[in-house]
């Protein structure tokens, strides 16, 4: 009786062999993570039903901007004042990275508001605007009634502080990120240079994201 003759596989086949399995797998892992895997979706802030409001500003350029102006965009709302020597200039700088990264995307706005509009006018506005080469419409420099201006501060952006005598702002270096149906979806402290990422992270998902 004669014995079956064993095919012995060189080791450098069965090496290539479990190499090409393991690729594969780990790209079945990768993709079904992708494709299927928990995203954390950002929190919606403010009592519940809580979308920003109508209003109606004036840009660096003269135009009336309004609520319609930002429908169905991502916006980054800022208060801040022209004339500001301390946290502003590190605040725009650190929008102007974010502006440069979706200056392009028309689903995507930057609206900053002025706290000081008796000296913030629109020639002020839009030669401060020339500091970060910032242009409408993806970065929008408001001014308007004083009254009105700390309204959405403060009933629809959540960003508004004045103090006891009524008289000055205090701002903040808190930006509020909004969706697509004006619902408040983070703040973001602009004074600190990490947060730009975390936040362009969120516009992104934002900006992908249907149902909100």
């Amino acid at each position: 009786m004669k014995k079956k003759q064993q095919t012995n596989t060189p080791a450098s086949t069965k090496i290539a062999a479990f190499s090409m399995l393991a690729v594969l797998t780990l790209g079945l892992i990768y993709f079904l993570t992708v494709a299927f895997g928990n995203k954390t979706k950002l929190p919606v802030l403010g009592e519940p039903g809580h979308v920003a409001g109508a209003f109606s500003f004036v840009n660096q350029d003269g135009e009336h901007i309004t609520e319609k102006s930002v429908s169905n965009k991502v916006t980054v709302v800022e208060y801040f004042f022209t004339s500001c020597p301390s946290i502003c200039p590190v605040m725009n700088g650190n929008l102007k990275e974010v502006y440069d990264k979706f200056k392009t995307n028309a689903g995507f706005m930057i609206l900053s508001h002025t706290v000081d509009p008796e000296r913030d006018s629109v020639s002020v506005l839009k030669k401060y605007s020339m500091r970060y080469d910032a242009r409408s419409p993806g970065w929008q420099f408001l001014t308007g009634s004083k009254e009105s201006l700390y309204q959405c501060a403060s009933k629809d952006y959540f960003l508004a502080v004045e103090d006891s005598s009524n008289t000055r702002f205090i701002h903040t270096q808190y930006v509020a990120l909004l969706d697509k149906k004006r619902q408040i979806r983070g703040f973001y402290d602009l004074t600190n240079k990490e947060n730009v990422g975390k936040m362009n992270e969120a516009i992104e998902q934002l900006l992908k994201d249907d149902d909100h």
